[in-house]
């Protein structure tokens, strides 16, 4: 049996900041959702512990090639530009995609004490064998988050941050 994970919450910074100890994701609007796969079927968890729907990406989870596992990452919906758009996401109007940050178990071995660099590399390795078009890998950028944060915003907006 696969241990319940609660997830930590998103911690509010008011400035882009650049650390040694710290690596950095892009954060998309959609649901937190940890993944458990085992058994032939995929639970998809809110951060709240609430059972969430999303048949279809259950589906296609469940083929991962894994006896089990935990995924621990957003459930969002991208438009052609790759940006996630909550109210596809909303009104079920979209095809919803695991943008995965964090392996935490992976057949039968709990990777929670593992470096969170090391599940990192785990799972890219696994999103990438996996070849499921409704799972993605949060790629991420080491110390420099005020380079992530500018890149963002120049995006976002056309404007250099």
């Amino acid at each position: 049996m696969l241990p319940r994970i609660h997830p930590m919450r998103l911690r509010l910074v008011r400035e882009p900041f650049d650390h040694p100890d710290y690596i950095f994701e892009l954060k998309h609007d959609g649901f937190r959702a940890v993944a458990y796969l085992q058994n032939c079927e995929c639970k998809l968890i809110s951060r709240n512990q609430r059972n969430l729907g999303f048949e279809t990406l259950k589906r296609s989870l469940v083929r991962l090639p894994v006896q089990n596992a935990i995924i621990d990452g957003e459930i969002i919906c991208l438009d052609a530009k790759g940006v996630s758009q909550f109210n596809q996401l909303l009104s079920r109007k979209g095809e919803p995609v695991l943008y995965a940050f964090d392996l935490l178990w992976l057949d039968g071995e709990d990777l929670r004490r593992w470096p969170l660099i090391e599940r990192k590399k785990r799972l890219a390795r696994l999103v990438r064998s996996a070849k499921c078009p409704r799972l993605l890998y949060a790629q991420h950028i080491e110390q420099r988050g005020k380079s992530l944060f500018a890149a963002a915003f120049t995006r976002a907006t056309g404007t250099p941050g």
